[in-house]
């Protein structure tokens, strides 16, 4: 076993890279992409530097050890998408909005058409045709007020 560590070479790190990347392919999770990362640096390194085995396994845990926070940190700034921030929250986006009732809230219930969706609407008896003003959304419940 301590021949195998001791033949460690560059081309062995930069073979390994390319397995593990390839293994990425098969079980996507991008695990195995940051662990072949590591092995294509420390294979790199070795290729300018004359390192030991035992500098090349430290240098491959430290690669990879220290990947965890560039993926966490990578992954969570492409999370957002700043141009869009009510992607996937359409009620929210309506917050702050005028809109005409389309039946009276009668009783603290009612609607409004918003494009080609009828929404529920909450808030105190107001007659149907009003102008109301989108105060809160809950879910697909909007709660509003009269203008």
């Amino acid at each position: 076993m301590s021949s195998m560590f001791v033949t460690l070479g560059s081309w062995n790190w930069l073979i390994a890279g390319l397995i593990l990347m390839a293994l990425e392919l098969l079980a996507p999770g991008v695990f195995m992409f940051w662990l072949g990362l590591a092995a294509l640096l420390v294979g790199l390194l070795s290729l300018v530097v004359e390192v030991s085995w035992q500098v090349q396994i430290l240098l491959f845990a430290i690669f990879a050890v220290a990947a965890v926070p560039v993926w966490r940190h990578l992954a969570r700034k492409g999370a957002a998408d700043p141009a869009n921030p009510f992607l996937n929250k359409r009620a929210d986006a309506l917050v702050g909005r005028v809109f005409t009732l389309e039946k009276p809230i009668v009783d603290g219930s009612g609607t409004v058409r918003i494009d080609d969706t009828v929404w529920r609407v909450t808030g105190p008896d107001i007659a149907a045709g009003s102008r109301v003003k989108v105060i809160r959304a809950d879910g697909a419940m909007l709660t509003v007020d009269a203008v």
